[in-house]
Order: structure tokens, then C-alpha cells, then sequence
């Protein structure tokens, strides 16, 4: 395509793209792609000058002030930032600020920096005039925002009134966001309900935000990080960034803590590449982090381009949310019967690492998002969560696409699939499907149970195709000159599975409950019943109602449990283990030490060796407490993998002891923190 006609072309795709983003809060493509158009954009500006435009999207803020709300006209401006992605990219951008300090004669200076985090929320600024606050309105264009302060009072963390002392006038700058804790809640509600999930937080924080109804911003939670100052009349003189999160502190804003101080470029992008690998690790979400130089004096020198300052950059982490080609819909079936439908994609490198498969939750999941074959689909993968499939591009959609229908029979067995009137899934109801039986099994083999090294989804599958096992027990009749017959199965092999094998029976009764497959029943309820019990007979003997008595077991685990030792094929499978010489026996709960007795025991994450439900059942049968929110009254926070950062933030302010799990097992074992 001709140059000329690929720039109107990108600049009429960006207008668009931006006024779904800014006006309406509802993007169609992820902010990687739209960066790779901007992007795009300005290369060809770079290589054909004689194109640039004044209007361009690329030397413009990317918002618009809507007529949804009154305009409002910002008294200085509110800027956009430029962008890197790399560690030459901020080199390059070092360098571009070196020079310009130089042509300013600003050379002898120290030019140091400071970082923050790159919240993705929308940007306001609020006025208050003799401490009162009098007007807030969004970023819009840069000059003209939209009046939004009736939904900004509702924002709770926001002082109304400023302290005694503060100035005649003052703009304060900062991003609105909504936590990921209140974004699951909400999205909780919104399944509840039937109605479409929202994509991210983002998103809804911004929508939230342009309510008509102040009541409807009000219920939505949202928080606020206050960043910078825009008209200030009658404030003291302050010297640099940092100072102005001091002051904004003093005046009751809340002020994000991972503010740093920075003396390098070098530092800036170790900073950076810091909270890469942590970014899943807060309470809320960010897409990076921006770098200013620290003297305000500099700053105002070095002045900004028609878009952007150039005395700070925005450093953007690789993008967790990417668009691509989704290929067909397919559905597997889980060890519980559930079927689960899945998209197939063309591969996408998105949140480190290339996706090819994505989850799509459910029927009603997939008529939701209306995502068929043939689409252009956006791909979310955030950290060590499982990739999804957020939703269509719908103006990428081919026509004729037609919508995509669940399958009625189990694509394996070939089995009605069955939807419970209580439930939102599908499932196979056969238990002789192949894909339930080698998913039992594999379960009884993994970690959270049994823990049999060396018998993963591969082996089980070959094992179930040549009749070797047909339940769990049979896992324990595996003999070693059969396993030598299979090709490519060394003796080396043959022997480590079997004293894999063989070392799993002596496993705690909680593990053999874990791994018998019983639906309702997880590691919390397992460890319960065999604290409780203490034998296998005795659960297999309870009543229901003896079982429903027990401490975190209820009415509807003790209805599972009862049913799962009625039906004849599963004590069969127990007769098996039984002969095999599995441990059947648990500690009683008198057998255990009652030294928890008057402390707190916070758990957030899975640990190696709980689960975190197994983990609060170990804390409450030694006499403990294990309460799912952290206060004064806490002992100690146990902090596992995929930590709830809301938790692991409220005990540091605390100053409340986080523990690994070699501290954990520790308090478990002696009843003290550990010396």
C-alpha cells in the first residue's frame, strides 16, 4: 500500500479505536495492538516528514471530551505520556534526555529520577477551592475533560474537605481504579444474575465512572492514587516529584507506596523489570511503569511536545492481553464428568509465553461472549492464570459466521451430556467414559494426593489404553515385567514409578480422601473427616448425618461422601487399596497437639504441602483460629504461591509476621513463631 494511503488508513483505524476507549469504555482491541498501530504510525511519520500532521493521532492526547457530561476545561493541560517497551527503548530515551539537558545547559545537574507504577485505570483531576471539593473531570483531549464530580464524591478514600492550611487552589492529579478483588466480586454478581461478565478492571472502573447515576459509581467501589499536581494558588514551593507525594499525603490523598526514588537509568530499569516479574503480586492492576525526572525546575526546562513531557516516560510491561484467530471450539471432559468448552487459536505469544488453547468456562460462558469459529478473538493470559478468551472483534467478523451450538454427547464416549438444573456446566454422566477414568486417575497420582512421581497425563493414558488400569487400585497391581514389555520403558523407569508407587501408601488418609475423586469433597473436607474419624471404615460406616456433624464437612460433602461408599464399584476400588496395604488410618484429633489455642493463623496461596483450605483445617485441629481476613488480632500471615496481595499488604502494615511454609510447618509443630 501506498505510504500516504497506510497513514489515513492507521490515523482513521486510531480515531476510531480511541473513541471506543475514551468515550465509550469499551475497546475492541487489546492496548499491545493499539500500540502496534500507533506505532506503526509513527514510523511512517519518521520516514515520510512530508506526511506529519498537526491533527495526527500520534501528536495528540488520544481522548475526547464526550457530550455524555458537561465540558470542562482543564486549566493545565492533562498530558498523555510516550511509551517504551524495551530496555534500548529506555536507553534511547535516556539518551534523548541527556541531550536535551545538554541543549538547555543544564549539563552540570544531577538528573535524578523517580519511578511509579503504572496503574491501568482513567485519569482525573479534581479541584478544591478553600479545601473544598468543587469540580473533577476526566482527562478527555488533554484541555477539555468531562464533568464527572458527582461520581467522584463517591469515591470514599477521596477527602471532600482539605485539612487547615491547605491551598486557595489546588488541582490533584491521579488515576481511578478498581481493585481486582472488587472486579471478581462484581463479576461474581454479574454470573449470579445471568448478565455478561466485564473484561477487566479497567474497563469497568472507567464505565463505572461515566454513570449518569451517582448511586451506581457509589456501589462499584472505586479506589484512587494520587500522582501530581495540575493549578495550585497559595501552595508552598516544592523542589521536586517526590516532595509532591509528601504534600499530597499531608493533605489526606492516598499516595501509592511503591513510589522509588531512583539515581540511574540503570536503576530505572531494574526497577522495571522488578515489577514485571511482580506485577500480580498487588491488590490492582498495572501496565508498567513511569519514569520523571525529579526536579520540578528541570522538568519545567525541559518542557513536552505537543502529545507528551519530555521529562517522563512510561515503561510497558510485555502485554498480558493480545488478539488472534480463533480456530475451532472444542469441549473436554474433566475426571468429574464436567465437560468444558475450549477455543483452539492460532498461537499467540501473550503474557511470556506462546498460547494455543484458552478456556472458555462454560455454555453460557461461550453465549455471552458470542465468540465463534472464524472470529479474530482477544486472548487474556495474566501471570500463571489460565488463558481465556475475553471476547470477539466484532468488526473483523466475517459475515456469515454462524454462532457456535454446545454439543449434545460427550465427545469421547459418546454419552448424553447432562446439564443439572443447579448448575451452569455440562456433564458425562458415564463413568466408564475413558477421559473421566484416566482423569481419576490422574488426579489420585498428583500432588495434592497421592503424590505418585513419574505416573503424569502421558503415562496414565498409555497405561489406560493397553488395559493396565481401569480405576485407582489397579494403579498398585502394576507389575515391572509388564511396564519392561512397553516400548521405551527402561528398567531406570520401570523402577523409580514403582517405588513411587509403592511409597504412596503410606500417605496420611486426608491424601487417599483427596484422591478418591469425591465430588464436593476437597483438601479441607478430607482432612476434617480423617482428623475426625480416624479410619477409613469409620467414614465409610458413618451416616450422613454423622458426617454432615463434622467441622467443615456440611450437608451437601456428607451427601457425596455417603453416596460415593454406597455404590458397589467404588468399594471395590477400596478393596483393591485395602489389599494392596494403603494406609487407611488418620489421627484422631486427640492424637494432635492443641498448642494453636488463642492464636490467629492467617493462610492466603497454596503452599507445597496444603492446599490453603488444608492448610486453615491443620491451624483450626491443633485448637487455632484461621480467619480469611487479616487484623490487629492476627498472629502470623502464611503466604503460599498465588497470594491474595490485599492480605500479604494489610499484615506488613500491621507489621504482622509473614511466614513461608518451612515457618508454617514450625508453628504447626511447636505452637511458636519462629526465633
Amino acid at each position: 500500500m501506498d505510504p500516504a494511503e497506510r497513514v489515513e488508513e492507521l490515523r482513521s483505524i486510531i480515531r476510531h479505536h480511541n473513541r471506543l476507549y475514551y468515550e465509550q469504555d469499551s475497546p475492541e482491541l487489546p492496548d499491545s495492538e493499539f500500540d502496534l498501530l500507533m506505532r506503526e504510525l509513527m514510523e511512517l511519520e519518521e520516514s515520510y516528514p512530508e506526511l506529519a500532521t498537526d491533527d495526527s493521532p500520534s501528536r495528540v492526547v488520544g481522548g475526547f471530551a464526550s457530550t455524555t457530561f458537561d465540558p470542562v476545561e482543564h486549566r493545565v493541560p492533562m498530558m498523555s505520556l510516550d511509551n517504551v517497551f524495551s530496555a534500548e527503548e529506555l536507553e534511547a530515551w535516556g539518551g534523548r534526555l541527556a541531550r536535551r539537558v545538554d541543549e538547555i545547559g543544564a549539563s552540570g545537574r544531577t538528573v535524578e529520577l523517580v519511578a511509579e507504577l503504572k496503574i491501568d485505570g482513567l485519569a482525573v483531576s479534581i479541584r478544591y477551592e478553600n479545601g473544598q471539593l468543587v469540580q473533577a473531570a476526566t482527562r478527555g483531549d488533554g484541555r477539555t475533560g468531562e464533568d464527572v464530580t458527582a461520581n467522584v464524591r463517591t469515591i470514599s478514600v477521596l477527602p471532600h474537605t482539605l485539612p487547615a492550611g491547605a491551598p486557595e487552589v489546588i488541582e490533584v492529579r491521579g488515576e481511578v481504579y478498581m481493585s481486582i478483588e472488587m472486579f471478581k466480586a462484581l463479576n461474581d454478581t454479574q454470573a449470579d444474575l445471568g448478565k455478561p461478565l466485564f473484561v477487566n478492571p479497567r474497563n469497568t472502573a472507567a464505565g463505572s465512572l461515566r454513570q449518569k447515576d451517582p448511586a451506581v459509581t457509589a456501589s462499584r467501589n472505586l479506589s484512587f492514587w494520587s500522582y501530581q499536581l495540575g493549578e495550585v494558588v497559595g501552595g508552598p514551593e516544592l523542589a521536586n516529584h517526590h516532595e509532591t507525594f509528601e504534600f499530597l499525603a499531608s493533605l489526606g490523598f492516598p499516595v501509592n507506596p511503591e513510589v522509588t526514588v531512583l539515581g540511574s537509568l540503570n536503576d530505572a530499569y531494574a526497577h522495571c523489570n522488578k515489577w514485571e516479574q511482580h506485577r500480580h503480586d498487588l491488590a490492582y492492576e498495572i501496565d508498567g511503569v513511569v519514569i520523571k525526572v525529579n526536579d520540578l525546575g528541570l522538568q519545567r526546562e525541559l518542557g513536552a511536545t505537543a502529545k507528551a513531557p519530555r521529562w517522563a516516560i512510561a515503561y510497558k510491561f510485555p502485554p498480558e492481553e493480545r488478539t488472534t484467530k480463533l480456530l475451532d471450539i472444542q469441549v473436554s471432559i474433566g475426571r468429574t464428568g464436567r465437560a468444558t468448552p475450549f477455543a483452539c487459536l492460532e498461537p499467540v505469544f501473550v503474557g511470556g509465553s506462546t498460547v494455543a488453547l484458552a478456556t472458555l468456562h462454560n455454555q453460557d460462558q461461550v453465549g455471552v461472549k458470542d465468540v465463534r469459529p472464524g472470529d479474530t478473538v482477544i486472548v487474556r493470559k495474566a501471570g500463571d492464570v489460565i488463558p481465556e478468551v475475553v471476547g470477539p472483534v466484532l468488526s473483523e467478523r466475517p459475515d456469515g459466521l454462524e454462532p457456535w451450538v454446545f454439543p449434545t454427547n460427550c465427545p469421547v464416549c459418546g454419552h448424553v451430556l447432562v446439564r443439572p438444573e443447579d448448575e451452569s456446566v455440562h456433564r458425562c454422566l458415564n463413568l466408564a467414559c475413558p477421559a473421566r477414568v484416566a482423569g481419576a486417575i490422574e488426579h489420585f497420582a498428583s500432588r495434592g494426593a497421592m503424590d505418585i512421581k513419574g505416573l503424569g497425563e502421558q503415562r496414565v493414558q498409555l497405561f489406560c489404553e493397553l488395559g493396565l488400569l481401569r480405576d485407582v487400585g489397579d494403579v498398585y497391581a502394576l507389575e515391572a515385567d509388564r511396564l519392561r514389555e512397553i516400548d521405551k520403558f527402561q528398567d531406570v523407569s520401570v523402577n523409580k514409578l514403582l517405588d513411587a508407587i509403592e511409597g504412596s501408601k503410606s500417605r496420611p488418609l486426608a491424601n487417599l480422601l483427596v484422591g478418591l475423586n469425591i465430588r464436593h469433597l476437597s483438601g479441607a473436607g478430607s482432612l476434617a473427616l480423617a482428623t475426625h474419624f480416624g479410619h477409613l471404615d469409620a467414614i465409610q460406616n458413618a451416616s450422613e448425618e454423622e458426617l454432615a456433624a463434622v467441622e467443615g464437612v456440611g450437608a451437601v460433602i456428607a451427601r457425596s461422601v455417603h453416596d460415593w461408599f454406597a455404590d458397589d464399584s467404588n468399594l471395590g476400588v477400596v478393596a483393591k487399596l485395602r489389599a494392596a496395604g494403603v494406609n487407611l488410618e488418620g489421627p484422631a484429633v486427640s492424637e494432635l497437639p492443641q498448642n494453636l489455642v488463642g492464636l490467629s493463623v492467617v493462610v492466603t496461596g497454596s503452599l507445597a504441602g496444603f492446599t490453603r483450605d488444608e492448610a486453615e483445617v491443620a491451624v483450626k485441629a491443633r485448637g487455632g483460629k484461621s480467619p480469611g481476613s487479616v487484623s490487629k488480632k492476627t498472629t502470623a500471615v502464611v503466604v503460599g504461591s498465588d497470594p491474595g496481595a490485599s492480605k500479604v499488604t494489610k499484615a506488613e502494615e500491621l507489621g504482622i509476621p509473614i511466614l513461608d511454609e518451612a515457618g508454617f510447618l514450625h508453628v504447626l509443630e511447636t505452637g511458636t513463631l519462629p526465633g
